[in-house]
């Protein structure tokens, strides 16, 4: 494929860039990710549906699993960030070419750019995210990642793995498009702020503007984040099977059980996790476009000479 005509890099290095941006991310929070998770997964335990703090819930961890137990299922989140991401950017800036027509900053281009992209990395990750979370869980029956693959296969099929996939697109859809809208609408703010400084205050710029992203994007879906953790954790450690992966049958399983405080459960580690994950990969990823867009004019320069 040709280099893109908005960024001067190619297809492969869009995805490269995606994919080391999204292992960093998700390896640097991952313990806060697993508090999340079991606050989350708490809500369907008939033994434990009462309300947890964060503070509370990673005690309750490191009491019970030490310092280990905050990484249980990291090698899953290993295994499918980096291809998921690759995907995620290399989409979102092909989608972002395509629908500009000429006007790079519009806000509604970069939202259509990154609900395209999250429909296609969700279908890459979802499996492995589900494998992570039952990893995640407190008395998890799993020995690792091959072993919670290998007997989700053999006692729930394929369908398993991809059982909140529908849910994850309904709310990755609109997470991704309020992120990066106001990623982009933060970064062009800030950057009109001190022009003359622009190219020495990138890094600062890329991380402020990402970490408004993030904390803007969980605080709108958390409700749909909920669902999804419920329904990959389905039927493990004491947690509810659901008769449908329905949104809605979920939902009122939930509100039912908990009320509507169930649907916010883990709302506080979700933005922990989404405001400085968000800084770490949107700077991650704009840095490793600045590699290669350099490399592309060391070799055009190279090329001329």
């Amino acid at each position: 494929m040709e280099a893109s005509a908005h960024d001067g890099l190619r297809f492969w290095q869009f995805m490269i860039a995606g994919s080391i941006a999204g292992s960093v991310e998700h390896m640097a929070m991952f313990p806060v990710d697993t508090v999340k998770t079991q606050m989350q997964a708490m809500g369907s335990h008939p033994a434990k549906s009462v309300p947890v703090g964060v503070a509370r819930s990673l005690l309750s961890i490191l009491k019970s699993d030490g310092p280990m137990g905050l990484y249980r299922g990291i090698a899953a989140m290993g295994l499918g960030a980096g291809p998921a991401h690759a995907v995620y950017f290399s989409v979102y800036e092909v989608c972002k070419k395509f629908f500009s027509g000429g006007d790079p900053r519009s806000s509604a281009v970069h939202a259509v750019s990154g609900v395209c992209a999250t429909v296609a990395s969700d279908a890459v990750l979802t499996p492995m995210d589900m494998v992570k979370q039952r990893l995640q869980l407190r008395d998890s029956p799993y020995k690792g990642v091959w072993d919670c693959a290998r007997r989700v296969l053999k006692e729930e099929g394929v369908r398993a793995f991809y059982a909140s996939y529908r849910t994850t697109v309904v709310m990755n859809a609109p997470f991704t498009a309020v992120h990066f809208a106001t990623y982009e609408a933060a970064k062009r703010a800030l950057t009109e702020v001190s022009p003359d400084n622009a190219n020495d205050e990138r890094w600062v710029v890329h991380a402020t503007a990402g970490a408004a992203a993030g904390v803007a994007a969980a605080a709108v879906t958390t409700p749909l984040d909920v669902v999804k953790t419920q329904l990959q954790c389905q039927g493990i450690c004491g947690c509810d099977r659901f008769k449908t992966t329905s949104i809605r049958d979920v939902i009122e399983s939930i509100v039912k059980k908990d009320g509507y405080r169930g649907l916010v459960r883990g709302w506080i580690p979700r933005m922990l996790f989404h405001a400085p994950a968000a800084a770490i990969c949107w700077s991650t990823y704009e840095a490793s476009k600045g590699f290669f867009q350099e490399l592309n004019n060391r070799r055009d320069n190279d090329a001329v000479t």
